[in-house]
């Protein structure tokens, strides 16, 4: 699948200056959003990405907000609806590690392990999309559903069908 919402940001175009970047979601990147988030739709998607250059720590700074309308189907009544999902995020990515560098980090549960930039690059609509996935519910419903479990069967019938009653019977 091409990657339609992409907004790549070279380290050389990055300064020690707060840049702000406003990505709003086209129909077709919509689309494309909808197919990676796998959900029925995505309405709307909009993020407001700040990034900040820290030369001599070798860092840089992304944090902003994500704000999206995501069609989801209900896990208690089958139908769709519209859910809002809105989230601040605040990400560290080192100019400098390597994988092998980061996965050393990793085995400090309690290191604050920054991401790699890969190939001298960030992408914004990436780490924004990112964010948006982690929001989503794994078992949506609507607001104020209740799954409420009726059984099939009454309490004398679900004794009577018990396979250890059948080899209690079966014994005698």
């Amino acid at each position: 699948m091409q990657n339609l919402f992409s907004y790549p940001l070279k380290l050389e175009d990055m300064s020690p200056a707060v840049q702000k970047y406003e990505l709003k979601a086209s129909p077709a990147e919509l689309e494309y959003i909808t197919a990676v988030m796998q959900v029925p739709a995505v309405k709307t998607f909009m993020a407001t990405v700040n990034v900040r250059l820290h030369k001599k720590e070798h860092l840089v700074d992304v944090f902003g907000t994500v704000a999206a309308d995501v069609e989801q189907v209900s896990v208690v009544s089958l139908e769709n609806f519209i859910q809002h999902y809105s989230t601040e995020f605040t990400l560290k990515f080192d100019t400098k590690m390597t994988a092998a560098e980061q996965k050393e980090l990793e085995l400090d549960i309690d290191a604050d392990v920054p991401d790699i930039l890969e190939n001298g690059q960030i992408d914004l609509a990436a780490v924004a999309m990112e964010q948006l996935a982690l929001l989503l519910d794994d078992f949506p419903r609507k607001e104020g559903e209740v799954f409420i479990f009726e059984s099939e069967f009454d309490e004398e019938t679900t004794k009577q069908n018990n396979p250890f009653a059948i080899l209690e019977k079966l014994k005698k």
